[in-house]
C-alpha cells in the first residue's frame, strides 16, 4: 500500500532518518510477541511517513474529514471494512467477529483532532493549516493504533488472532465533552469487552509507558461567571453595580470557597483563563464576565463541585449589586485505569518495549474523555513516552511539540500486543 500523497511538498514520504525500535527495546522473548514485533516493524517506516502527514494536515474536533479519509483508505487497502461516522471519525474490526469466536472484543482507541495553536515545530512536516497544530500527539495516537490494526490483520490473515479486535478513530477529544460521546452513540462500544489507549507523555523517554492504577487524568469541566449592573463614572461607583470589582471578587474568593467546601484530598482546582470587562479608564462597564476551568482528582468531588461552585459564586457577588448568570459546561469524568487492564498493558509493555519499560506515573489534572468508555467498558491508558533519551522536555498543547518519532512503532507494537493479551481472556467479560 503506498503512503498517502501529501498536499505539503516538504513533507520527506521516506523516514530513513527514524532509526528502528530495536534500537531502544530488545527482541522479545515470547513467540507471539516476536511475530507482533515484526510485523509491527515491517511498517516502520510507512508509519512514520504516515504520521508525518497527519500531523501536516491537523483538523479541528468534529472537522477531521480528511484524517478520516485516508485513515478509512488505508484500512481498506488492507481488506478491512471501515464504519465511518457521520461527519468525521470510524471503527473498523480485525478478526473474527464477535459472532464467529463467541468472544467479545477488543478495542484500541485514538483521537483525530488537532488543537487551535500555531504549529511552532519548525519542522519539514509542520502544519500546512494556519492556526492548527498536532499539538497533544493525536496524530502519533492515530498512526499507532493503525499501525497495531495493520498489524493485527495480518495476524488474523494468517490465522494467529483468535480474538475481534476493534480500532475506534474518534474525532474532538479536544471538544468538551468529548467525541467518545459521538462513539458511543453510534454503537460504538457494542460488543466490546476492554478498551485500551495510549497518550503522549514528552516527559518521558521513548520506550517507556507510564502507567498507574485506578484515575490517571482529573475530571476537567469549563466555567463561565457573567456579571451585569447599570454601570455608571468611576467617580461614583455608589451610584452602580460594579461589575469590575465583583468579577474580582469572584476571581480570588470562589476558588478559596471550594479549598473550603470540598474535601481537599480531591485535588478541586480552579483556575481563571480570561477575564473581559470594560474599554476605557473612567467608566464601570455594565458587564463582565470571567472564563476558567474547574478540575477535581475525584470523581465523587467532581459531581458535587458544580452545585458548590454556582452558590460560592452567587454568594461572593450578592453584597455588591449585580446579576449574576453562571454557565458551567460539564466535561469528562477523570480517567480510572482498572487493575486488570492496566496489568494487561503492563505486561505487553514488558513483553515488546523491555523488562524495564514500565515506569509508575502521576495523576494529572489534565481532562481525557477517554473516561467516558470507561464508564461503560473495563479498560486504561497508558502514557507513551516521546521524549528523545538525554534531549529537550517538550510539553503538550504547546505549538512546538516535537516527539521522537520511535515513539510510532512503540505505541503500535504496544496496543497490538495488549490486544493480543487481553483477547485471550475476551471470551468472558473482562473485570476491571
Amino acid at each position: 500500500m503506498p503512503i498517502p500523497s501529501s498536499d505539503h511538498p516538504s513533507v520527506p514520504l521516506s523516514p530513513s532518518d527514524v532509526p528502528p525500535l530495536s534500537t531502544l527495546a530488545p527482541e522479545p522473548s515470547d513467540p507471539g510477541a516476536r511475530v507482533l514485533a515484526s510485523a509491527v516493524a515491517g511498517l516502520r517506516a510507512e508509519l512514520v511517513a504516515f504520521r508525518r502527514d497527519l500531523h501536516a494536515h491537523p483538523e479541528l474536533g468534529r472537522t477531521e474529514e480528511r484524517t478520516t479519509r485516508v485513515v478509512a483508505e488505508r484500512l481498506r487497502a488492507a481488506g478491512l471494512t471501515p464504519h465511518v461516522l457521520p461527519g468525521s471519525g470510524l471503527w473498523c474490526d480485525v478478526g473474527p467477529t464477535v459472532a464467529a469466536s463467541g468472544a467479545r472484543l477488543v478495542a484500541l482507541r485514538a483521537d483525530l483532532d488537532g488543537l487551535p495553536v500555531p504549529d511552532t515545530c519548525g519542522l519539514p512536516w509542520s502544519s500546512t493549516h494556519r492556526g492548527v497544530a498536532h499539538a497533544c500527539g493525536h496524530d502519533v495516537h492515530t498512526t499507532a493504533v493503525l499501525g497495531a490494526g495493520l498489524a493485527l490483520a495480518r495476524l488474523a490473515d494468517e490465522g494467529l488472532l483468535t480474538t475481534g479486535v476493534r480500532l475506534v478513530f474518534q474525532p474532538a477529544e479536544e471538544v468538551q465533552p468529548g467525541g467518545s460521546i459521538d462513539v458511543i452513540n453510534a454503537g460504538g462500544l457494542d460488543g466490546v469487552a476492554q478498551i485500551f489507549s495510549v497518550h503522549c507523555d514528552p516527559k518521558l523517554d521513548v520506550g517507556l509507558v507510564g502507567t498507574r492504577i485506578g484515575p490517571i487524568t482529573s475530571a476537567s469541566d469549563e466555567v463561565t461567571v457573567t456579571l451585569t449592573g447599570p454601570g455608571g463614572h468611576t467617580s461614583r461607583p455608589h451610584l452602580t453595580g460594579d461589575v469590575v470589582f465583583a468579577l474580582g471578587q469572584v476571581v480570588t474568593q470562589v476558588p478559596a470557597v471550594l479549598g473550603r467546601r470540598l474535601d481537599p484530598r480531591s485535588g478541586v482546582n480552579l483556575t481563571w483563563g480570561a477575564v473581559r470587562a470594560g474599554t476605557v479608564h473612567n467608566a464601570i462597564p455594565s458587564t463582565g464576565t470571567v472564563m476558567g476551568t474547574l478540575r477535581c482528582l475525584d470523581v465523587r468531588a467532581w459531581e458535587r463541585a458544580s452545585a458548590v461552585f454556582e452558590q460560592a459564586v452567587h454568594d461572593v457577588v450578592h453584597p455588591l449589586g449585580v446579576e449574576v448568570e453562571v454557565k458551567h459546561q460539564r466535561g469528562v469524568p477523570p480517567v480510572e485505569n482498572g487493575a486488570e487492564s492496566t496489568g494487561v498493558l503492563e505486561a505487553a509493555a514488558r513483553d515488546v518495549l523491555g523488562p524495564e519499560s514500565v515506569h509508575l506515573t502521576e495523576q494529572s489534572l489534565g481532562g481525557e474523555d477517554f473516561a467516558w468508555y470507561l464508564t461503560k467498558v473495563p479498560g486504561a491508558m497508558a502514557r507513551l513516552g516521546t521524549r528523545t533519551p538525554g534531549g529537550h522536555t517538550f510539553d503538550i498543547h504547546q505549538g512546538d511539540l516535537r516527539v521522537d518519532e520511535r515513539a510510532v512503532e512503540a505505541g503500535a507494537v504496544l496496543l497490538a500486543r495488549a490486544a493480543q493479551l487481553a483477547g485471550r481472556r475476551a471470551a468472558v467479560p473482562a473485570s476491571s
